[in-house]
């Protein structure tokens, strides 16, 4: 079987030229703008070749992201209102309307080659929202998928968002899932532009703060379970990841 080559830089581990290998990092809270510099480096990367999937995990200070095509109408409160809030607005290139991310929430842009892993657009959505569905089992909450809306659902209320967008088959943007989120903020906007739905979170569902690191490190896990993949923890053994992250 033919493999992959990557970059003289990452052939120090030689792991990279297995199959099925995802990188995984934890960045902190991120600004939006920042965040979304570091996917499109990385998924131009991805898209050359020289590396394995990446999984970044983080937080965003408080802001309201707008998609492609629809969203502005769906914030519900003025810009002022929303400067007093501390709340920015950015627009962006993922699919879907406008969502709030803010700390307390556990960010996740996986940056995939969907060929390589021999996996349709449809399934790739399916396969995010089962990852959030397992990791929320470990929890005691029962999450359920909605028809016709993509996510996660828990007592009949919002508990993840997602929203991708792919070139040359390879993914960024991802999902939200709410730990200890500031639900109020929610309040400013008709998540995914729809009026009729309440956002809920883990931590509002159990009654107490839930530990931010255990629910990521499940998520790391239902993540390698769920696309059935190796995970390497960090980014440090691999320099072309480190020169996106830098880029």
């Amino acid at each position: 079987m033919e493999t992959k080559q990557y970059s003289n830089r990452c052939l120090a581990d030689t792991s990279l030229t297995r199959p099925k290998i995802f990188y995984a990092g934890y960045l902190g809270i991120i600004p939006y703008e920042k965040a979304l510099k570091l996917q499109t480096n990385i998924m131009q990367a991805r898209i050359d070749g020289r590396i394995p999937d990446v999984l970044l995990l983080l937080q965003h200070p408080p802001v309201l992201t707008i998609g492609r095509f629809h969203g502005r109408s769906d914030i519900l409160v003025s810009q002022e209102h929303l400067r007093q809030e501390e709340i920015s607005i950015f627009h962006t290139n993922r699919g879907g309307s406008v969502t709030y991310h803010g700390p307390g929430q556990l960010v996740g842009y996986p940056i995939i080659n969907l060929r390589e892993n021999r996996i349709s657009v449809r399934e790739y959505v399916r396969l995010l929202e089962e990852m959030v569905i397992k990791t929320l089992y470990v929890f005691g909450i029962e999450g359920k998928r909605v028809l016709g809306y993509p996510g996660v659902w828990a007592n009949n209320r919002k508990i993840c968002s997602i929203g991708i967008h792919i070139s040359r088959y390879v993914t960024m943007h991802g999902f939200a899932l709410n730990i200890n989120t500031n639900l109020n903020h929610f309040s400013y906007i008709n998540p995914c532009g729809n009026s009729g739905i309440s956002m809920t979170s883990i931590s509002d569902i159990l009654g107490f703060d839930v530990e931010f690191e255990t629910v990521r490190r499940e998520i790391i896990r239902s993540f390698a379970t769920v696309f059935e993949s190796q995970f390497k923890q960090g980014f440090c053994k691999c320099a072309a990841i480190l020169d996106a992250l830098n880029g």
